[in-house]
């Protein structure tokens, strides 16, 4: 039926889709539940992964390991944005994280026991799916 590399390239794929939605559903819950606003920074970060769940769930569906070439861009700029707000947000000092617009970086929430904050958390999950894609892309 599948030959074992397929069915590896498809976990892979499978795993970044997943990296993918829970950082939306994350974000999304931010925003909608505890009604942070997004600062400009996360609005970029947003329009960087948002796409990557579609892109990402129906190449695991089609079995497409050249979504690479799409989805490695997209998630390396994640990477940077991220870090950048991260570097930002741990270097600022002052109660508004360096964000200059919304509430992320003033609410400075930590995911314990990691002490991940906001940007923290879009930040590994950029890397995860990068990560995910070399690994593809080495198979």
């Amino acid at each position: 039926m599948f030959e074992d590399r397929d069915v590896g390239d498809r976990s892979i794929l499978a795993a970044a889709a997943g990296v993918a939605l829970v950082a939306t559903a994350g974000s999304l819950f931010l925003s909608e539940f505890w009604r942070l606003v997004p600062c400009e920074l996360c609005w970029y970060q947003r329009i960087l992964m948002y796409p990557l769940v579609v892109v990402l769930g129906v190449a695991t569906l089609e079995g497409r390991e050249g979504v690479v070439l799409t989805v490695f861009p997209l998630s390396v700029l994640g990477t940077v944005v991220a870090g950048y707000h991260s570097w930002i947000q741990a270097t600022a000092g002052g109660a508004g994280g360096g964000c200059s617009i919304g509430s992320c970086g003033a609410v400075l929430y930590r995911l314990e026991p990691l002490g991940l904050t906001i940007p923290n958390l879009s930040l590994l999950a950029f890397l995860l799916v990068t990560l995910a894609m070399v690994a593809l892309w080495r198979r």
